[in-house]
This record gives structure tokens, C-alpha cells and sequence, in this order.
């Protein structure tokens, strides 16, 4: 029930911050060839770059970019340090994904594989409540980012980060303008929220299909148990 939450946000981040779309279509959405001056080509490498650069060992940014004929580094100094802390975040995710990742699927797996029902049901009801603590969540995060995504964006900046090179006036601010990652949260609270209502409707719709299939008596012997009255009208 609590690692089914990190696994899914954890897994939403690494999934769109692989994203090549997530990049090229915020490129295109903010016109950041017109704001930089850079060709719709060159702006796609330099998406596959920074996507190579954040599952690469390596611990600084190198991009080179081309502008009129003219190479240069596309980012300063200041830059490429919170590139390297960018990175160093992306890591800690993908390590509680994987984490997360591997205790839910031993979980289920060994659920799965007892062949008991009261173990299925146990896995059901982990994965509903599981869902439904994700979806509450990410609700408060979707009405955060709707009603002030400024304040939460520094907030998390200021959690987060020991320097304020993020807020460094360079390319980076100009690949990456204030719209880009207010559409990010928003798809990233989407996808885990979509993750959780699927898992959490196949998790209710067992747990439904197994009440309405239980045999009668199993209903008694269940009311037995809580000290109730059983049909012949005689305490246990």
C-alpha cells in the first residue's frame, strides 16, 4: 500500500523524462527555435543528448551547439552544475523505482503463486488501497499546480537544490521556459493517476467479482467468526 504510490509517481517521472515527444513538443509548443535561433534539427539532437546524458555515467553536460555556421557550448558553467544536480535526482528516482519496483513485484508474485484466496484478496485490497492513496495524492498535487505552480516550483527548487543556479538566465531557461514544466507536472500527475485507476479497478473488480461468487455459507461462517448471529438464530 505505500510503495505502490512511489512506485508510480517514480515510474511517471522516469518514463517522461526519457521522453523524447516530452522535449521536441515542448520545443515546438514555446517556440524555442524562434527564441533561440536554432533549427528544428539541432534542437532535436540536442533533446537525444540531454536524454543520453541522464542514463550516461558521465557527471557533466558537454552539448555543442550550431548557430549560424558558428559552434559553441551551449551551456555556461553555472548550467552544467545544476544539469549534474538535475542528474543526481533523476538517479535517486530511478533507484526508488527500482526499489519500489522489486519489493511490489516479489509481493505480488509470491501472493500470486501461494494459490490461496484470502493471499489474492490481501493483494487486492494492498492495491486498491495502494491506488487510492496515489489518486489522493496526485489530486493534491494537480490543485496545487492549478491554483499556485509558481510558489510550488520554487518550493520544490529551494527543497531540493543547495545552489540557485536553476535560476540562471541562459539556453537552459530558453530550451526549458516556466510553460514547459507546468505541462510537465500536469502529465506526470496524469500518467500516475491513470496507473492507479487501472491498477485499482482491476483490484475492486476481483474483490467485487470473488463477493458476489462467495457461496452462502461462507457468508455465515464469516458472521460466525465476528460473533454474530448465525440463521438458526443461535450465538457461536
Amino acid at each position: 500500500m505505500l510503495c505502490l504510490p512511489f512506485l508510480l509517481l517514480t515510474g511517471s517521472i522516469w518514463w517522461w523524462a526519457n521522453s523524447h515527444w516530452l522535449y521536441t513538443s515542448g520545443f515546438e509548443r514555446y517556440d524555442v527555435s524562434q527564441n533561440t535561433g536554432l533549427s528544428e534539427v539541432e534542437l532535436e539532437r540536442i533533446a537525444t543528448e540531454l536524454i543520453d546524458y541522464f542514463n550516461s555515467p558521465e557527471e557533466y553536460v558537454n552539448i555543442t551547439a550550431n548557430k549560424d555556421g558558428q559552434s559553441f557550448e551551449l551551456f555556461t558553467e553555472e548550467e552544467i552544475i545544476h544539469f549534474c544536480d538535475v542528474k543526481g535526482l533523476f538517479r535517486l528516482d530511478f533507484y526508488v523505482l527500482l526499489g519500489t519496483g522489486i519489493f511490489v513485484v516479489g509481493y505480488a508474485a509470491v501472493s500470486l503463486l501461494w494459490r490461496r484466496p484470502q493471499y489474492w484478496r490481501g493483494l487486492a485490497w494492498a492495491t486498491l488501497v495502494g491506488g487510492g492513496i496515489t489518486l489522493v495524492l496526485m489530486l493534491a498535487l494537480g490543485v496545487g499546480t492549478l491554483l499556485d505552480f509558481d510558489q510550488l516550483f520554487l518550493k520544490f527548487h529551494l527543497l531540493s537544490f543547495s545552489n540557485e543556479f536553476w535560476s540562471t538566465e541562459g539556453y537552459m531557461v530558453l530550451l526549458f521556459p516556466h510553460d514547459f514544466w507546468y505541462n510537465t507536472a500536469i502529465y506526470c500527475a496524469a500518467a500516475t493517476a491513470g496507473a492507479a485507476v487501472i491498477l485499482s479497478g482491476v483490484a475492486g473488480g476481483y474483490l467485487f467479482t470473488k463477493r458476489r461468487s462467495a457461496p452462502p455459507q461462507l457468508d455465515s461462517l464469516a458472521n460466525t467468526e465476528n460473533g454474530e448471529i448465525t440463521n438458526d438464530g443461535q450465538y457461536p
